[in-house]
């Protein structure tokens, strides 16, 4: 079994790492990281040992790999640490908030050893998924357009890290890793993108919307999110010169492992194809956990699920994002890759 230990243990550890861990013969979690100095309030890992460090736990530790659940800017120092220790790492997204720090962190990794996953996991959304083996078959002729959608519905400012100023904060970084990862996935790089990032909210001072647009020739890619949206919305429209397909909201799989639900049945979920007639159809099984099945075989076989030269290009479009936005201007292919 793979000795882990979990570094935080907020929302993202206990609903998208936790269960998974418990659940799986592959894994035995051996401590928590915690600025709380307590595992207390999980009953599953209420009897291990609860370390103040990354230091600490390296040193104390007989853990192999550590899953780094802490906000966005920690990440950078805690990965430096772990690779530095020939630790294997599972790393929450961004993994990185800049472009220069992904490739000190790829140098390190390529000379300590380590395998450093990230853990893009909404690439086994159901919708997602769906939306791959659409493509593949090109049951909707060739792809013209696709709308990706990540909404909610927070017009005010929570006490969160997420919703404050500072490094990492911010819907782009956080549900835009997402949109980003999954078009790079479909598509690669883009030709040119254009983006708008916004900040709506009273009293905001971090960002709480965005649209991105993916330029493929003559195709486009709309990644939007935005705080204000409390209505039924399609998390995808994938539009071809034979139809549509549009599925409304999002993946079940985050409530069931929120609610405990998770590995007692996955919920079914629908959506709709659009060509000569109207015909439903059944949204793919999703597969959070299949994405730790896959992180052990990664690791016996010393291969990333997700690699950081993929999280590279993730952070790489965020960083074009936030000049677009700022300049409100195109920016071709050609410019970013001449820096």
């Amino acid at each position: 079994m793979i000795k882990t230990i979990i570094v935080g243990f907020g929302f993202a550890a206990k609903v998208f790492h936790l269960p998974h861990l418990i659940h799986s013969d592959k894994y035995e979690v051996v401590g928590i990281i915690s600025r709380s100095g307590s595992s207390k309030d999980h009953s599953d890992v209420s009897n291990v040992p609860v370390y103040a460090t990354v230091e600490e736990a390296l040193t104390q530790s007989e853990a192999t790999l550590f899953v780094i659940t802490t906000p966005s800017d920690m990440h950078y120092d805690m990965l430096k640490q772990c690779i530095l220790a020939g630790k294997d790492v599972l790393v929450e997204k961004p993994a990185f908030l800049t472009v220069e720090e992904g490739k000190e962190l790829i140098r390190l990794t390529q000379n300590s050893g380590s395998v450093v996953s990230v853990h893009q996991n909404r690439r086994w959304d159901g919708d997602f998924l769906t939306i791959t083996k659409l493509l593949k078959e090109e049951v909707l002729g060739d792809w013209k357009v696709l709308e990706s959608r990540f909404d909610r519905f927070r017009p005010v400012i929570r006490n969160r890290w997420r919703e404050q100023p500072g490094a990492g904060s911010g819907i782009l970084y956080d549900l835009g890793s997402h949109l980003i990862d999954q078009a790079l996935v479909l598509f690669g790089e883009p030709d040119a993108l254009y983006a708008e990032i916004m900040t709506q909210r009273e009293n905001g001072e971090t960002d709480d919307g965005f649209l991105i647009v993916l330029h493929y020739g003559q195709k486009r890619v709309y990644l939007r999110s935005s705080s204000f949206i409390n209505s039924a919305y399609p998390r995808f429209e994938l539009h071809g010169l034979k139809g549509s397909f549009v599925k409304y909201g999002l993946d079940k799989q985050e409530p069931q492992l929120a609610d405990g639900t998770f590995y007692q049945g996955k919920e079914k979920e629908v959506g709709t194809i659009y060509r000569e007639d109207t015909k439903e159809v059944t949204i793919e099984s999703g597969g959070y956990d299949h994405f730790f099945s896959l992180l052990a075989d990664g690791i016996s076989s010393r291969e990333p699920v997700v690699s950081m030269e993929e999280a590279l290009r993730v952070t790489k479009l965020i960083e074009l994002a936030r000049t677009s936005s700022e300049e409100a201007r195109l920016i071709k292919k050609e410019e970013w890759l001449n820096e």
